[in-house]
């Protein structure tokens, strides 16, 4: 079956996130969903838009920290297997590690793609006013990429910041992220609101 558009603007905001695309055969592949086990009603979200690819319950598992040896709990749920993943696996993972594809703009144009990928990891500091999204291990080159089209698609301007051992980060100054977080308001889950300034408006 093929993605809706709504399916394919919240998977490109869950691969830009901490989705994952598992390659299951030649031409198909599932999506992979892990969260804090206190979100699991964004993992529950999330699978309903994708229907009938999701099917059962998640699974709730604890994991232990290699460093701190802390366990923690979280929640996984993955889809069946199907072609429409198995396409964007390949978008995403041509050779097996995940980009960030020159022509990202195509895909990330909707707010709701924009608000699952700060769901997954957005973060906001409510003393400054700032904004920012975690980008992992991707080059800055590709951290540049993204900034390009989130400034060309929405006319929203940010920095990068190096993070060091938490790789790239894109920086929404207080104004920026005033204009950002009014276009994904409409989309966040009440639980997740606290990632919001308040009173947002739209």
């Amino acid at each position: 079956m093929e993605l809706t558009k709504q399916q394919t603007n919240v998977l490109v905001g869950t691969v830009l996130g901490d989705g994952f695309l598992q390659k299951t055969g030649e031409k198909n592949a599932r999506l992979r969903l892990e969260h804090s086990d206190k979100q699991k009603d964004y993992v529950l979200w999330k699978g309903k838009i994708f229907g009938r690819l999701f099917q059962g319950t998640p699974s709730y598992l604890e994991r232990i920290h290699p460093k701190t040896k802390a366990t923690y709990s979280y929640c996984r749920w993955q889809s069946s297997a199907s072609p429409s993943f198995g396409k964007w696996r390949k978008y995403f993972y041509p050779n097996g590690k995940k980009i960030i594809p020159t022509d990202i703009g195509n895909f990330l144009i909707h707010p709701i793609t924009l608000a699952v990928w700060y769901m997954d990891d957005g973060y906001y500091d409510k003393i400054n006013r700032n904004s920012f999204i975690y980008l992992g291990r991707i080059t800055r080159t590709e951290s540049e990429i993204l900034q390009k089209t989130i400034e060309k698609n929405f006319d929203i301007a940010t920095k990068i910041y190096d993070k060091k051992n938490k790789g790239f980060a894109l920086f929404f100054g207080a104004r920026e992220t005033k204009k950002f977080q009014s276009l994904i308001y409409p989309f966040i889950i009440e639980s997740l609101q606290y990632k919001l300034f308040d009173p947002v408006t739209t």
